[in-house]
């Protein structure tokens, strides 16, 4: 993985939210390209119930400032960031007060989805792109992870698909088991087409349900990893139907690290693998 540039946006990472398949790999997969001569970038999203002063989060002020157009409104976005202790890794977080700052990830102390967890979604895939163009850093891989992070493969695909920072740039998505049950905001496809997303791009999101969304993230993806050993049997049939697009089974965090490398250099970049 010399000198190569991988993008990580995720849902979430450890050691900033307990430890799931998503928030390990998180981890796992960028610190394997940086202890093999990579260069990373890490983002998540800043959710209310990160301790700030623990995880030494600081904003930074030259990243900061831009609003972002959602849904009509301007959401002001706000980039912080803090480095993982021992590992020389950086991880960006994507910050709002009105869409980040209560003290819980994804759902209500009931259990029930925020209601606004689609404005979140494309506040955070809008947010992590244009903080990624301001830095002019431009990857060889985007490797997505985590379903508030699926935005991402459409976004650079069509809304962004112009931009020449990211014309060389391969999307991977790795899909988990880790879901919610019923759907987002019904509204969600009107908020995606005020972007002037065309319909076809957005057929999935007439239902925003955790398979739609997945779906979606395949669509647009270059390659594809199966993050979980078991994946809800309709989304193992549409990645199975992905003909044209390089598919990794599963691999634990015990066993992955050469299977990404090889996967991330041989079938994502089509490049030979140099012999050790």
């Amino acid at each position: 993985m010399k000198e190569k540039r991988v993008l990580y946006v995720s849902s979430e990472v450890i050691p900033y939210l307990p430890e799931t398949e998503a928030s390990s790999m998180s981890y796992f997969a960028p610190k394997m390209v940086n202890d093999r001569g990579g260069q990373i970038r890490i983002f998540m999203p800043r959710f209310g119930n990160i301790n700030e002063r623990r995880h030494q989060l600081h904003e930074v002020i030259r990243l900061s400032g831009m609003n972002l157009i959602i849904n009509d409104l301007d959401m002001p976005l706000i980039i912080k960031v803090a480095s993982i202790p021992k590992e020389r890794m950086q991880v960006y977080f994507i910050d709002n007060e009105d869409y980040f700052k209560r003290k819980a990830t994804l759902t209500d102390e009931d259990g029930e989805l925020f209601p606004d967890n689609d404005e979140r979604a494309i506040f955070f895939a809008k947010g992590v792109i244009e903080t990624v163009k301001k830095l002019n850093w431009a990857p060889d891989i985007i490797h997505v992870h985590g379903w508030l992070a699926s935005l991402l493969p459409l976004y650079l695909k069509n809304y962004y698909g112009n931009d020449p920072l990211f014309e060389e740039s391969k999307i991977v998505t790795s899909i988990y088991n880790q879901s919610f049950e019923g759907a987002l905001d019904d509204e969600m496809i009107e908020k995606l087409q005020y972007d002037a997303l065309d319909d076809e791009a957005l057929e999935e999101f007439e239902d925003p349900t955790y398979v739609n969304l997945m779906k979606s993230a395949i669509k647009y993806s270059d390659a594809i990893i199966k993050g979980s050993e078991e994946l809800d049997s309709e989304i193992d049939e549409y990645i199975d139907g992905q003909e044209d697009k390089p598919v990794l089974k599963y691999y634990s965090p015990e066993e992955f690290a050469d299977a990404y490398e090889e996967f991330y250099l041989d079938q994502v970049l089509n490049e030979k693998q140099e012999e050790a």
